[in-house]
């Protein structure tokens, strides 16, 4: 039975009115942030790596620390409350960036803001709703803001600026919509984390399931991609808005397919699918439609095992070591995510990016491959 939007309590809805005004305001400069690095500002693939990488591994890090934060009673709100405001202060501050450097320490802020804040705000919804009502948000209203503003011949620079208009707003329905929260008490006795507590099974597809964040392309290179393509810039943000619409509507089918069928059957299908992908973008030479219908087609395979790869490690994790399990799992992919994006963009610019695509594609396989072996033993 589908439930009511207007019977959902005021912390969801606040929530999911936030949520939706903050990925605006985020959308809006994720696909323009690679072509200003490089066109603007002079940066390579390496410098785009970088940033990329130390923002992936700083949200994934700051996520298991905000986490334990709200587990042991500090309140939820304020953390929520100064994890966007602290995203939502340092992102417009890019428009005035006159190097690379300043706009490293500044999307920093920005994951250092959503680390604090993911894991709060999802405990609040969880405490205030039934786990039977769920949704999944399309991230394609700031890519078209983006490219109304670039159809507008705005600057980029005042695109930048302009993303301060959510955010005003995210703080305002922060600070007056959201109810105030009681703070819990620590619990008596918290339990240790201890890796070795995990059975070697576990262990072994924790280790490759985070491996394969080595092997990811970060979306800022895709972007690249577009622009070595030859693709106008009006054009990014729009084929953005398309890949994340595409993701979402695959996430959830195939999610639901390998709790039917094979979860292996799921991830392998979807790994060989990105395998083959990255070897054809990076031998790719023309065809704009072609090259709408290969990114489109790459953002459906990484989607399309997204449930099936968790789950993987939810079916074998005993009950008292899931969240054990999922955290490890989320910290050692954040971490991977460093070193990954910055081998990408390091290939990219001293082997080219044919090279950097294959490399990926092989990464993507070795890791599958592990993945699949540890999944059928026992």
């Amino acid at each position: 039975m589908k439930a009511n939007l207007l019977s959902l309590p005021r912390t969801v809805l606040v929530l999911g009115g936030v949520s939706m005004l903050n990925d605006a305001a985020s959308d809006m400069l994720a696909p323009l942030l690679p072509v200003f690095l490089t066109v603007t500002l002079g940066g390579g693939p390496v410098i785009v790596g970088l940033i990329e990488g130390v923002a992936e591994a700083t949200a994934s890090i700051l996520k298991l620390i905000a986490g334990w934060l709200a587990d042991r009673g500090w309140n939820q709100k304020g953390l929520v409350i100064g994890g966007y405001g602290l995203s939502n202060a340092a992102r417009p501050l890019i428009g005035v960036a006159a190097s690379w450097a300043p706009v490293l320490v500044l999307r920093f802020l920005d994951r250092v803001g959503k680390g604090l804040r993911t894991a709060p705000r999802d405990a609040m919804i969880a405490a205030s709703v039934s786990p039977s009502i769920s949704g999944r948000a399309f991230a394609v209203l700031g890519p078209l803001l983006a490219y109304a503003m670039l159809e507008a011949q705005v600057p980029l620079r005042h695109i930048f600026f302009a993303s301060v208009v959510p955010g005003v707003l995210v703080m305002l329905l922060l600070i007056f919509g959201l109810s105030h929260t009681t703070v819990q008490p620590p619990p008596a006795s918290a339990p240790r984390f201890a890796w070795r507590q995990l059975d070697s099974r576990l262990r072994g597809l924790i280790v490759a399931s985070a491996a394969l964040a080595l092997a990811a392309v970060p979306d800022a290179f895709l972007v690249l991609w577009m622009e070595a393509r030859g693709f106008n810039i009006l054009w990014v943000p729009l084929l953005w808005a398309a890949m994340h619409a595409v993701k979402g509507m695959v996430a959830m089918p195939f999610g639901m397919l390998s709790d039917r069928t094979s979860r292996l059957t799921v991830v392998t299908g979807g790994w060989c699918a990105r395998v083959i992908l990255l070897l054809w973008l990076g031998w790719f030479s023309n065809g704009t439609g072609l090259a709408w219908g290969m990114l489109l087609a790459y953002a459906a395979a990484v989607a399309s095992t997204e449930g099936a790869e968790r789950a993987l490690i939810g079916d074998v994790a005993p009950p008292e070591s899931k969240a054990t399990a999922f955290g490890t799992y989320h910290m050692l992919s954040g971490l991977c995510a460093l070193p990954g994006a910055l081998l990408f963009g390091t290939l990219w610019e001293w082997a080219g990016m044919s090279t950097a695509f294959a490399v990926a594609a092989a990464l993507t396989a070795v890791s599958a491959a592990a993945l699949v072996t540890i999944a059928r033993r026992g």
